[in-house]
């Protein structure tokens, strides 16, 4: 597809949308016990290779232990600004692990709409967090190790919804982290490639330092690191799919979940080429430190911005691409999954019904003919094809073909296209469709409202329903069960198919509240839609698309 000037999330629009997502679920808050009471409660320390770590009792259940805050690479600060990681710093002494980190700069419109306190901001960032049920031991439990959403700008590792508890009960070793958000982790520029000969993927690269620590450190844990699992939503789901896409992190991981995955031909860039109206990613990078840093000549000039500085720029005009360099990614990610090049491991991904409810406000058409007229410059000579998909009834109402035509563009399309990809590897791929709707304020199976379910974190106000209690208690075991096997499948659940992409089924995730709700096998998910987007995009961009 080409949206030369499709609007697109701008940083308040994604902090607002995973506000939308979070709030709907309610507010989790979890306590940090780092007094020497709960130290005391801990197993002995364990030896990690940079030196050893103190855990401490997770909140509720002393059976569970949580280290936060452990470091998996060097500061990112000073002249390591815009590097790949470096190594972490060793230490000498018992680390106490009982607080977690600062976050990423970004924005704190997430924090203040969602209600959940902003953490400190810092440069020095890269940390994450392990849940266990087994320190210290041999037990080679299965590894889960989740990438937060944001857009790739926003997010931490330890928001309340992420807590880990849960997944270790179900013998789970659960690892959250954080990664450079924003023009701090993405930044493409002439400069940087010359330093380095690419640039850009900082983000990502690091959510590769941290599953090198995971190989190096996680049995300590009680982890087994031949058994990992990523998985992410949103902005996690897109790393999820540029991981597997990335040459870099071949034998990291043995199975992905993506999540709602954000993807759009806007959120990709080539390093040194424009295509069409969308410049190159060091153009864009360029034209940004130009925008903003004027003053600066050279990379040491930026490396010496003050942090803050920084922080307010990128909030202010900077639009995060993942960088096509060649290197990290070689390919667009559909491309990649198309030509069976991704890492052959077992794949599940899906998406909600109502995604695009979160984002009306990044279509603010108010009539038919602007709707239709955006289309016409932003689609050119597809246009006509498009709004073919998409129609608008004579005097009907247009909002309803805004969210659907987001839905499926900015996260059916990408999820179905991997999900399809996988035929061309000999892993097995799984598909689902969650479809939940509370009834609440419109937005129906609104973006990031699984995670409550998948995390098993949902508030009592939800799970005293007995149809969402079963509905968190099979998401859950489905997610757990892949993560132990390679298989969603569950004794005792309704059956999820693989998917082949001539049956083309996925599982409908939904609670049993009438004659056609619960867990079900269905088929052709927006197939006709799906296949139009997709002609669309071979078109403009001279590709065949079986």
């Amino acid at each position: 597809m080409v949206r030369r000037n499709v609007p697109r999330p701008t940083g308040h629009a994604l902090a607002c949308l995973a506000a939308i997502a979070l709030s709907g679920l309610g507010q989790l808050t979890h306590a940090q016990e780092g007094d020497q009471a709960e130290v005391d409660k801990s197993p002995a320390p364990i030896k990690l290779d940079t030196g050893p770590v103190q855990g401490i009792p997770a909140t509720g259940d002393g059976d569970i232990h949580v280290y936060r805050g452990i470091p998996y690479a060097a500061p990112p600060v000073g002249d390591l600004r815009w590097r790949p990681p470096k190594s972490p710093v060793p230490w000498e002494g018992v680390r106490p692990t009982t607080e977690f980190s600062k976050a990423c700069p970004q924005a704190d419109i997430l924090s203040q709409v969602i209600g959940e306190p902003m953490p400190e901001l810092s440069e020095d960032c890269l940390y994450l967090n392990v849940w266990t049920s087994a320190p210290g031991t041999d037990a080679k439990l299965p590894v889960m190790v989740w990438i937060h959403g944001g857009g790739l700008s926003f997010g931490w590792s330890h928001q309340g919804d992420y807590d880990g508890t849960n997944f270790a009960r179900s013998g789970v070793v659960l690892v959250s982290i954080n990664y450079r958000l924003g023009a701090l982790g993405f930044l493409a520029h002439p400069w940087l490639t010359e330093e380095q000969g690419v640039s850009g993927n900082y983000g990502l690269l690091d959510q590769v330092a941290a599953l090198r620590w995971v190989q190096r450190n996680i049995a300590a844990f009680g982890g087994n690191p031949d058994n990992v699992t990523i998985f992410g939503e949103s902005a996690g789901g897109t790393s999820v799919q540029a991981l597997m896409a990335s040459p870099h992190s071949k034998g990291l991981f043995h199975g992905a979940i993506a999540q709602s995955p954000w993807l759009t031909d806007t959120n990709y860039g080539k390093l040194g080429e424009a295509k069409g109206r969308i410049p190159s990613a060091e153009a864009s990078g360029a034209s940004w430190v130009e925008s903003r840093f004027s003053d600066a000549k050279s990379v040491a000039d930026l490396r010496k911005l003050d942090m803050n500085a920084v922080n307010a720029a990128q909030q202010a005009n900077y639009n995060v691409q993942v960088t096509i360099d060649g290197d990290f990614m070689p390919d667009h990610v559909l491309a990649t999954f198309a030509a069976g090049r991704q890492q052959n491991v077992p794949f599940m991904a899906g998406s909600n019904t109502d995604e695009g409810t979160a984002f009306r406000f990044a279509m603010p058409f108010s009539t038919i003919e602007a709707f239709e007229g955006a289309m016409r410059e932003n689609y050119g000579d597809h246009a006509d094809a498009l709004l073919k998909l998409y129609p608008v009834p004579e005097g009907g109402d247009l909002q309803p073909v805004l969210t659907q035509l987001i839905t499926d563009t900015w996260f059916v399309w990408p999820t179905r296209n991997t999900v399809a990809g996988m035929a061309n590897v000999t892993a097995k791929a799984w598909h689902y469709h969650f479809s939940r709707d509370w009834g609440v304020g419109g937005m129906g199976s609104f973006h990031g409202m699984e995670i409550g379910y998948v995390f098993a974190n949902l508030p009592s106000m939800v799970t005293s329903r007995p149809e969402d209690k079963a509905l968190t208690d099979a998401m859950h075991s489905y997610w757990v069960q892949f993560a132990k096997t390679g298989d969603p499948n569950v004794e005792g659940l309704p059956e999820w198919p693989a998917y082949e992409p001539k049956s083309d089924q996925h599982l409908v995730l939904d609670a049993q509240t009438g004659e056609d709700g619960g867990i079900k096998t269905g088929s052709g998910y927006r197939k006709t839609s799906i296949d139009g987007l997709n002609k669309i995009w071979a078109a403009a961009n001279d590709v065949s698309h079986e």
